[in-house]
């Protein structure tokens, strides 16, 4: 953690829990150049860790009969995607209804210079709405027909958040806080739709190879419901433990959840796989279930073990958005421990 931040990171968080290690820390500053230093409490924008989040709440709706996986989006809202009537929910889930991303096109419409930097700050700072998304996505042609390849689209999840508003008649915000905080035991957990980081959060800055900017002014509507969502390395740890559980939806659901994208990509519906490094050779292979998450400013990861015994997350503030290919620091630097410190 110390040579991240020596590389250049302004901040790095990381929580372990496993049956024979509890071990929380955190190192760097809150900001860059702010003496106060990070805390294990710092809360920090988990970007598209928020995904999973979401998924929960579409799982819980397929629980309650609401919706199936295969129900088309089409007969929730009709012409919510006019020229794509045969996305389903799964499709959404896992990426592979074809919709583009969205969120860069959406930018760019609203920067005044798009090779400006200051431009592109004052853009994410900006307001966004559901439907600023659904037009950028509804205005260009689709990557592939659905179901026939994987194409990350936040967008496909922004249109998840309002298919949940609409079927529940409640924002995405309220729900997240009563049917995953609360019930999860996330105590420190939010979803801002305005700028500001307060207390002990780590603060967002990007570097462009010449000086840092700050983020301060950065909105969450930018990623919406494809990443809005603030935390801390110990709610992730008690947000992944409870859904591998089945502690938050039917547990009967999660197979379909952790199995439920049709291509063979790793990843199901708002949660991916990658190898459990603990396997020692000779046993059956092993998975890790979880998301990362990139905003302009973090990046972060959390990950729990298939058994849910096991579970890490970690944060690192002060991303290197220059055209470096080496960046300032590797993630890999303190990811591959904290990956071998869960065995």
């Amino acid at each position: 953690m110390e040579q991240v931040v020596a590389d250049g990171a302004i901040a790095v968080t990381v929580r372990v829990d496993t049956p024979d290690v509890t071990w929380a820390g955190a190192t760097g500053t809150r900001d860059v150049g702010s003496p106060p230093p990070a805390t294990t409490r710092g809360e920090f924008r988990v970007a598209s860790n928020t995904k999973m989040m979401i998924a929960t709440l579409v799982m819980q709706e397929v629980e309650a009969g609401t919706w199936t996986l295969d129900t088309l989006v089409d007969d929730v809202i009709p012409g919510l995607f006019p020229d794509h009537p045969d996305v389903t929910i799964r499709h959404l889930l896992s990426h592979t209804s074809g919709a583009p991303t969205g969120t860069d096109r959406m930018i760019v419409e609203r920067m005044s210079d798009p090779s400006s930097i200051e431009s592109q700050v004052a853009a994410i700072g900006l307001d966004y709405t559901e439907q600023d998304y659904l037009d950028a996505v509804n205005a260009v042609p689709w990557e592939h027909a659905p179901g026939e390849g994987f194409t990350y689209s936040n967008a496909g999840y922004v249109a998840l958040g309002t298919l949940l508003e609409k079927v529940s008649g409640q924002e995405v915000a309220q729900l997240l806080k009563e049917r995953v905080f609360k019930p999860a035991g996330m105590r420190h957990s939010s979803y801002p739709d305005e700028p500001g980081m307060r207390g002990h959060a780590l603060r967002e800055s990007f570097w462009d190879g010449m000086q840092w900017w700050s983020l301060a002014g950065f909105d969450p509507d930018v990623f919406s419901h494809a990443g809005a969502a603030v935390s801390t390395t110990q709610d992730l740890n008690t947000f992944t433990d409870a859904l591998i559980s089945g502690e938050l939806f039917d547990p009967d659901l999660l197979p379909q959840m952790l199995g439920g994208s049709p291509l063979p990509t790793g990843y199901g519906l708002g949660v991916y796989a990658v190898p459990d490094p603990c396997v020692q050779p000779g046993e059956p292979q092993a998975l890790l279930w979880g998301h990362d998450g990139l905003s302009f400013g973090t990046s972060s990861v959390a990950l729990t073990s298939s058994d849910g015994t096991r579970q890490f997350s970690l944060a690192v503030t002060g991303r290197n958005l220059s055209a470096d290919p080496e960046g300032l620091w590797d993630l890999n630097d303190v990811l591959v421990p904290v990956l071998l410190a869960t065995c």
